[in-house]
């Protein structure tokens, strides 16, 4: 039976896209494998150049920065999953995807608390999101230098806050986001 594992990375940032990974792990399987937030950087970029150089199916999906403000992070996510796996080339017979929801999609589908780093294939996508998404906000910050995007991924840490109000809002900002929106209204008022 073919399984997709799915996981997803950027729910939480206040800038740039959610990104979905969906994986059908195929003959030898990397070592390793485990929820990328509990593996280093350089251990996430190993894992994720051996599931390209394995026989995995891997496919990606992403939600823009206006598909979030207009539908919410959560609507996006699960969009931003379903492209993930259609983007496979391969109808899974059943995905597993890491949380305790579910899209309303095609596919049986099990939702599992804890699952990447329960399952390998959803560690497997959880690893590929992670990974993508932040090469995603490190290219973002080198055309957007001044939020520090490459070391925080869009999270609203200190360095992300000093940027906004120096430089102000961009394109790849949340508006929807209640910090984002905030710093709007403060502006215009």
């Amino acid at each position: 039976m073919v399984i997709a594992g799915v996981d997803e990375a950027g729910r939480g940032p206040w800038a740039g896209p959610v990104v979905a990974a969906a994986v059908i792990l195929r003959g030898r399987v990397p070592a390793g494998l485990d929820d990328s937030k509990r593996l280093t950087a350089r251990r996430r970029e190993a894992l994720f150049a051996a599931l390209q150089e394995s026989d995995a199916i891997i496919g990606v999906g992403e939600a823009s920065v206006a598909e979030i403000d207009a539908r919410n992070i959560l609507q996006a996510t699960w969009l931003a999953m379903t492209r993930a796996v259609e983007a496979l080339g391969v109808e899974p017979a059943h995905v597993l995807v890491d949380g305790n929801r579910l899209p309303k999609w095609r596919w049986p589908a099990r939702a599992i608390v804890g699952g990447d780093g329960l399952e390998p294939a959803i560690s497997a996508a959880s690893i590929v999101a992670k990974v993508t998404r932040d090469a995603i906000m490190a290219e973002l910050d080198a055309q957007h230098p001044g939020y520090g995007w490459a070391a925080n991924q869009g999270y609203g840490t200190a360095a992300h806050v000093e940027g906004l109000h120096r430089l102000g809002v961009t394109v790849h900002h949340r508006r929807s986001f209640k910090p984002i929106r905030a710093l709007i209204e403060e502006s215009s008022g």
